[in-house]
């Protein structure tokens, strides 16, 4: 019986890997490129289509990874900034109550 196992040279596996990863990597900053180009024209439609007298309610992250919320009235000039979600609801709430 003869075993037809053949082994891969080393050198042509690494140097086919090395090919992948730039391919790879290629993409990756393609598909990084447009998602951040889409990005812009999706925060330009919204700005172009947006009442400016609407209130304006929206999430930030920090770069430590941190979330927190802005409320802005431009109707009023004021804005209100916390950490949650509640709080902003409550500034809302109280901003048009009376």
């Amino acid at each position: 019986m003869k075993n037809n196992v053949r082994c891969l040279n080393s050198e042509k596996i690494e140097m086919n890997c090395n090919a992948l990863n730039k391919k790879d990597f290629k993409f990756s900053t393609h598909l990084q490129v447009w998602e951040f180009l889409y990005g812009i024209w999706q925060k330009f439609v919204k700005n172009l289509l947006a009442d400016p007298n609407e209130l304006q309610v929206f999430q930030k992250v920090d770069r430590h990874g941190n979330i927190y919320w802005n409320a802005y009235d431009p109707a009023t000039g004021k804005s209100f900034s916390s950490g949650s979600e509640a709080d902003v609801c409550l500034w809302i709430e109280q901003l048009y109550r009376y």
